[in-house]
């Protein structure tokens, strides 16, 4: 495939402001997480820090995976709009970029996996030998974010987000869904524990320590899901299955799975493949919450294995 066409990117409005965020998110909360291992360290870790931080990660990353990824990205599924716009909040609350901008960045790695042109693959110019992979490497897991330069064209890659209204509003509005995603861990670790020191801590672990988890789980699928694992269907790019990473990832990281097959709403297609982003939309389906639900049957995917 050749290069992307000049209308494919557009440039980034406030690029210092937007690389100085990008620091700070990365940074931080690697440093917050020194500082919680510290007070872990010295006994003032609690089991509610560590609800705080399950209930966090567990509704960010359902932001993620099954909002920003397989119901706006890829339309795996339908939905009704108050469960929409509560998935495009929930991503957005795991500070990982607005939904559209994210939708955009995403569906042009599908265009151009693992080809020049795409925003994060580990493989496309990276050059050769160990110093080509650890760049590459390096490259896709954060190192794209500080390119400079430009973005995914949304009025390329999301005309139909751009026409949904709610979803423009909430895309709008990023920063203060970041701050309503902080202020959440702080109110359960005071609920739970009755005292402002406990929403504090619960702040450090719920925020700080489940984005840096979060992050890094999140980018692990654009790293080393595309040089480490099994490739069970040649898709033409180097994305593979990293089976170790499903569960934290909610099934993302059967990653060739979904690049065989982009628009299944379920990632693991096996019985043993884990896929709790898969799990939740069959239980909405089941609630009457979710329809059309994209699954792929076990004849296309002989016929995958097979061509």
């Amino acid at each position: 495939m050749s290069r992307p066409p000049a209308d494919d990117c557009i440039a980034i409005e406030h690029e210092t402001a937007d690389r100085l965020a990008n620091v700070f998110v990365t940074v931080v909360p690697l440093a917050l997480l020194g500082f919680a291992i510290f007070l872990a360290w010295g006994s003032t870790l609690h089991w509610q820090d560590l609800v705080v931080l399950a209930v966090s990660y567990a509704l960010t990353g359902v932001g993620i995976t099954v909002g920003y990824h397989r119901l706006f990205t890829h339309r795996s599924f339908k939905t009704k709009r108050p469960l929409r716009a509560l998935f495009a909040v929930l991503g957005s609350a795991a500070v990982e970029g607005p939904v559209i901008e994210w939708v955009s960045t995403h569906r042009k790695h599908h265009r151009f996996s693992d080809l020049p042109g795409d925003p994060h693959s580990p493989h496309a110019e990276r050059g050769a030998g160990w110093r080509g992979a650890l760049r590459g490497l390096f490259h896709a897991h954060v190192g794209w974010m500080f390119r400079g330069v430009d973005r995914a064209s949304p009025e390329r890659y999301a005309k139909d987000l751009l026409l949904d209204p709610a979803l423009r509003a909430i895309d709008r509005t990023f920063p203060l869904w970041v701050l309503v995603g902080l202020a959440f861990p702080f109110g359960l670790g005071l609920a739970l524990t009755g005292t402002v020191v406990g929403g504090l801590t619960g702040l450090l672990w719920g925020g700080a320590v489940r984005i840096l988890f979060l992050h890094h789980a999140t980018f692990s699928i654009n790293s080393l899901c595309h040089f480490f694992g099994r490739r069970r269907f040649r898709t033409g790019d180097h994305s593979r299955n990293l089976g170790w990473l499903a569960l934290p990832t909610f099934g993302e990281a059967w990653h060739n799975n979904h690049h065989a097959f982009p628009t299944s709403a379920h990632h693991g297609l096996t019985r043993w493949q884990l896929d709790p982003g898969g799990w939740l939309i069959d239980s909405l389906e089941r609630l009457g919450l979710a329809w059309d639900v994209v699954r792929i049957t076990p004849g296309a995917q002989r016929a995958k294995l097979s061509a």
